[in-house]
């Protein structure tokens, strides 16, 4: 396989997770009763630009269908996230109800309600049905393609350039990257600003969190391979901030290579030299990767099989994409988890892919009353122990299994 940035060749692995179903395809009544596409799951890097990126088996287009089920707003802590930065990115450039604001993976107009709240033109693109339905619902308006140069160049066209792109949580979906960050480019005004958040390779790795690695993930991301790769498609990288979200996210902002006004910010050259130290650009840096997350998973399948020989029932909250990684790479099943709870109506009746596991509606807990609530969604565990607090009342527990097995009374 080539790298999908520079095109060397790709050998050095960083982890072989088997093989699952795409992490995001819920199983309905009907499909329950069908086969599953399963596709390898394996992680290489390349030794060039130090992108590190799943191999190809599985298409976009089979991985955002119609159907696809995550929904962004509904986790409380993320819409705060998002109400934040609209406020800083409004204070810092100045932006009004002159300004022209764009979304690419705008999903369900989880932050672009904010900017429209503002009383600022903006415009999502958003390739998913059932989410872009969803962010109309808002008010808000919606392209329902995936975004890359063509797009650009039409919206460019049509007078929509934009003063701010935003790009939460998806440069790591696509399968073009060059294609998609040269979009940006062609989108902007002159002087316009894009900014990126995506989860930190440094925290995948040093944390373990494997799970966030799934075929809707085509790459996982550094600032070293994200300068590179702006670079070589029209955009200088000039700030860049870290964020606790998502398990550990960077903010990296963004300009136009022909007409950029903003100066370098020094904290760009302080975590590239981080990354340089941990060992970012060094092979031996991913050499332990697979032995740390199979510790995370035996110790997993550990606990959920004790708790069994016990008699105590073990159920999961939240049906993220991560936890499916999670159970099919231990191989779980509903013998093990019966149930898993989810607050978004879309998952609810559905079942997990590859486990088969039924997603049900939040009143199963109390009706149940579980000794353990396994948290699968590990990022949002403050927030939902706060949700959840009344499982105390049965002195019920709460569990996450990344970054290492924890069980919080």
């Amino acid at each position: 396989m080539k790298c999908r940035h520079c095109g060397s060749e790709l050998k050095l692995p960083l982890v072989d997770l088997g093989s699952a179903p795409p992490s995001n395809a819920y199983l309905t009544e009907q499909t329950l009763h069908a086969p599953e596409r399963w596709f390898p799951l394996r992680v290489l890097v390349c030794e060039s630009c130090w992108l590190v990126q799943t191999e190809d088996f599985a298409q976009a287009d089979e991985l955002f269908d119609a159907e696809y089920a995550y929904f962004s707003g509904f986790s409380s802590s993320w819409l705060a996230h998002c109400d934040r930065y609209v406020s800083e990115m409004v204070e810092r450039f100045g932006l009004n109800p002159d300004s022209y604001v764009v979304e690419v993976a705008a999903n369900d107009g989880y932050l672009l309600q904010y900017v429209q709240g503002r009383g600022i033109p903006c415009l999502g693109i958003e390739p998913t049905a059932s989410t872009a339905a969803a962010a109309r619902g808002k008010g808000i308006s919606i392209v329902e393609e995936f975004f890359g140069t063509k797009l650009a160049k039409k919206l460019a066209s049509e007078g929509k350039q934009a003063d701010l792109t935003i790009a939460n949580n998806v440069l790591a979906h696509v399968p073009n990257i060059n294609d998609f960050v040269e979009g940006f480019a062609l989108l902007l005004k002159p002087q316009g600003v894009a900014t990126f958040e995506f989860p930190h390779l440094l925290r995948l790795i040093e944390e373990n969190q494997f799970d966030t690695i799934y075929h809707e993930h085509f790459s996982y991301l550094s600032l070293t391979a994200v300068k590179q790769i702006f670079a070589a498609n029209g955009l200088i990288v000039f700030d860049v901030e870290e964020h606790p979200t998502h398990g550990g996210s960077l903010r990296v902002f963004a300009q136009r290579q022909d007409f950029g006004v903003h100066p370098v910010s020094d904290r760009v050259e302080k975590l590239m030299n981080k990354e340089l130290k941990i060992g970012i650009s060094n092979a031996d840096y991913y050499a332990d990767f697979q032995t740390q997350l199979n510790h995370v998973k035996n110790d997993f399948l550990i606990f959920l099989l004790e708790a069994k020989r016990h008699g105590k029932v073990v159920v999961g909250y939240g049906a993220a994409a991560k936890g499916n990684t999670l159970m099919n790479y231990a191989g779980i099943r509903p013998d093990l988890i019966p149930f898993v709870v989810d607050r978004n109506p879309a998952k609810q009746g559905k079942f997990m892919p590859g486990s088969r596991i039924s997603i049900v509606e939040e009143s199963y807990l109390k009706n149940t009353k579980p000794h353990y609530v396994m948290i699968l969604p590990w990022n949002l565990k403050k927030e939902i122990m706060v949700q959840l607090e009344y499982i105390r009342e049965w002195d019920g527990e709460f569990v996450t299994a990344v970054p290492h097995l924890e069980v919080a009374p």
